[in-house]
């Protein structure tokens, strides 16, 4: 889905600036960006983006799994994290709070583009079988 609008949830100001490369690169545009959790909610009202890509430790009281928790039940958009964290704890926590993707760092636009076609895809399967009539009746 080119042309998909993804707000970047990042507080490293380097790892920002060479997303914002990487997905104008591969055909995506930046709805905004965000520094801290509450930040990107007011983003996420405001610039109503396809999908958010979330690093998980982030300044701030709130960290990116409880803001993609609030993301997902108030505005029903995708969260693809973006972290350097691997461990299973830190991943069990992120599938808790139903994420899209996982995307590690250092990324690579291959991995990033993965991510984020196969986070689009699964939310608009997700939209279509909520309109879908109920079959079993």
């Amino acid at each position: 889905m080119t042309n998909a609008r993804i707000l970047i949830v990042e507080d490293e100001a380097i790892t920002v600036s060479a997303l914002k490369r990487e997905l104008a690169s591969l055909g995506y545009q930046v709805a905004a960006t965000a520094s801290t959790t509450d930040e990107a909610l007011n983003a996420v009202e405001l610039h109503k983006p396809d999908l958010v890509l979330m690093d998980i430790t982030l300044a701030g009281s709130l960290n990116g799994i409880v803001g993609a928790v609030v993301i997902r039940g108030n505005y029903h958009v995708p969260v693809v994290f973006l972290t350097a964290h691997a461990d299973d704890q830190t991943m069990e926590r992120a599938v808790a709070a139903g994420a899209f993707g996982y995307v590690l760092k250092p990324f690579s636009g291959a991995g990033v583009k993965a991510a984020i076609e196969t986070a689009l895809h699964k939310h608009q399967t997700e939209i279509e079988n909520r309109r879908a009539p109920d079959r079993a009746a």
